[in-house]
């Protein structure tokens, strides 16, 4: 059964360098894995304890006399289970459910001014969410290959919805 996005995220981690829970919050936080999928503070313990139940993590006990946390280590099935869904998710090319398409679809409900308008109050809001991914790059450099791979993804999706829109709003003018 293959994993979440979510299951594989926190895998992936794990795999990467053993953690619990709270290492996992922290790294999640800094690369701005929220940006791209959906690992809620809340379901990290919730996650860990389902590839835990499929044999896919283990969780050490912790040291008597150190704060009760119990650090994750991926199992050998993990480790095979995460290499045949990252070359899955790699290979395979799945619909991207976006609300902006919702948005867009639904366009009869607007008037062309309306419509105009929100694609021009969008528009900075994508600019800035470009700086702020080139900032946390920025910040966190030297990154592995995988983070170095997610950012120029992202960046270049990013890239291209600005051009889509400022493209949109030049159109209006016209």
């Amino acid at each position: 059964m293959a994993l979440t996005p979510a299951e594989l995220t926190i895998l992936g981690l794990i795999i990467e360098r053993p953690a619990h829970g709270y290492d996992l919050e922290q790294v999640i936080e800094q690369r701005g894995i929220r940006q791209w999928t959906e690992v809620g503070f809340s379901s990290i313990y919730y996650l860990l304890a389902k590839l835990e139940k499929r044999g896919l993590v283990q969780g050490a006990q912790p040291t008597p006399g150190m704060k009760p946390r119990r650090v994750f280590h991926a199992t050998d099935e993990g480790r095979h289970v995460a290499r045949r869904d990252v070359i899955a998710q790699l290979i395979e090319a799945h619909p991207v459910p976006h609300p902006f398409l919702v948005g867009v679809s639904n366009l009869p409900l607007l008037t062309e001014r309306e419509y105009t308008d929100a694609v021009r109050a969008r528009l900075p809001q994508i600019e800035a969410r470009i700086t702020a991914v080139e900032e946390a790059e920025r910040s966190q450099a030297p990154l592995p290959l995988a983070a170095r791979e997610v950012f120029s993804y992202a960046l270049s999706l990013l890239e291209a919805e600005r051009s889509w829109l400022a493209s949109r709003v030049q159109a209006s003018h016209d």
